[in-house]
């Protein structure tokens, strides 16, 4: 009876213990992921509204919008360079230096945009500086989301992974909120104050709350799950090598269940910014307008998705958003093209709650148990960061040219956005019954293929 009493107490300080790492690293990983994502997205948001006049100033506004957005593509294209460095570091030695280095990576490189001459000043090397700026943040983000869930379901009961692996992902919202938030407050000025400098605050103000980011992080642990690796000698020393000879598949379906996620992401939030003004003819006002709100419900509804996926299933889940995202396309552009304020806050509303956070919400708990301890940062970070630049980078950039190809309608733009969804949603339905993740004993002792 002794005995199991002491057992008793030292399973309770054991959990008292947990719920105390955990409340660590869930502060860590969502406020690095608002300070990360307010940075990444404020960029998408300046492209889409003010980068066109600033930066390019002698092509047409289409041209000029086509051109802001390959900079803004180029971020997605440098984040494999950022996936590779920094999931194999992530494997080798930690989750939390990872963080760190990425959140200064992102923090310094968007305070130094809100201090770039503009093309006036400066010609052609203005938008050659913001083309180097924005490569940074992309190579940062190459890594980011991927360290953040993995510090918090590393540390979480597998029983609530779903939950409290979307929570960075609600902080991804509050970043969105921030940032659409404070360019929105800055666009009230006299249109010459704006243009001079009013757009350069959002990006300086970077530099205060990167400062609370690094500080929060450096105090968290690292996760008990690497610990147990490194102790065990198990931790892989070629992670990349072993995840493409053991873990092929795997790495292919969720490249594929990127698509979805990170295609709404983009269209139903940037790209969304610049329909609205250059074709529907409405002021740029009630596009951000939409945007904070659905950032706000987000903040609300992917948290609430990760609960759903501890129920059901994150397969399930993951799979609604992204069937989800394919049929409702054309609805979208038809409460779009209204013109009217409340719907056009509807379709940005619904699209975003039951399509982008049904996939944030659940994607997390879903890949940490699709890879094995020894490559997961290696496996989350390729296939999220591979597919950026095919399914958000080219996104706005595609979405925009082929409104050019149907002469300004979006029905061409509703079929992309279709096929997306339709690509993650088989690539749900072929997942492997059991994964790798789920299983311990299978997870540390997994048999090489011959």
């Amino acid at each position: 009876m002794s005995q199991a009493m002491e057992t008793s107490r030292a399973g309770a300080a054991d959990s008292a213990a947990s719920r105390k790492e955990i409340t660590r690293a869930t502060q860590a990983s969502v406020i690095g992921s608002v300070v990360e994502w307010y940075d990444f997205y404020l960029y998408g948001t300046a492209a889409a509204l003010i980068f066109n006049t600033l930066f390019f100033p002698n092509f047409d506004p289409l041209s000029g919008t086509l051109l802001a957005f390959s900079t803004y593509a180029i971020g997605f294209f440098v984040r494999p360079i950022g996936g590779i460095i920094f999931g194999r570091l992530g494997d080798k030695v930690g989750r939390k230096r990872v963080l760190v280095i990425t959140l200064l990576m992102m923090g310094l490189s968007t305070t130094a945009i809100g201090l770039l001459p503009t093309y006036d000043a400066l010609g052609i090397g203005a938008p050659l500086l913001l083309l180097l700026l924005r490569m940074i943040q992309g190579v940062a983000a190459g890594a980011e989301f991927t360290g953040a869930i993995l510090l918090i379901g590393e540390f979480s009961p597998r029983s609530r992974r779903g939950f409290f692996t979307s929570l960075p992902g609600a902080g991804i919202s509050v970043g969105i909120l921030l940032s659409a938030g404070v360019f929105a407050l800055f666009t009230m000025l006299p249109e010459d104050q704006f243009r001079s400098w009013g757009w350069r605050v959002p990006f300086l103000l970077s530099a205060l709350v990167v400062v609370i980011g690094v500080v929060v992080r450096r105090a968290v642990p690292e996760t008990p799950e690497f610990v147990k690796l490194l102790n065990s000698e198990k931790a892989s020393r070629t992670p990349i090598a072993d995840l493409l000879r053991l873990q092929p598949r795997e790495l292919l379906l969720a490249f594929g269940m990127r698509i979805a996620e990170n295609g709404s992401a983009y269209i139903l939030q940037v790209f969304v910014l610049t329909y609205l003004v250059s074709f529907v003819k409405v002021a740029p006002s009630i596009g951000l307008t939409a945007t904070l709100v659905a950032a706000g419900a987000s903040i609300i509804a992917i948290p609430l998705w990760g609960m759903l996926a501890d129920k059901i299933g994150a397969r399930w889940v993951y799979f609604i958003g992204s069937a989800f995202f394919a049929v409702f396309a054309f609805p979208y552009f038809s409460l779009l093209n209204t013109g009217d304020t409340t719907l056009i806050i509807i379709a940005v509303v619904v699209s975003v709650m039951f399509s982008y956070c049904a996939l944030v919400g659940s994607q997390p708990s879903l890949f940490i148990s699709l890879f094995r301890p020894q490559n997961r940062f290696s496996g989350i970070s390729l296939a999220r960061e591979f597919s950026a630049p095919v399914a958000g980078g080219l996104a706005p950039l595609i979405a925009a040219a082929l409104l050019a190809v149907g002469g300004g309608s979006a029905w061409l733009v509703a079929i992309y956005i279709s096929c997306l969804g339709a690509i993650s949603a088989i690539s749900v339905l072929l997942l492997p019954k059991k994964l790798t993740g789920d299983d311990p004993v299978n997870a540390q002792d997994f048999k090489e293929k011959s």
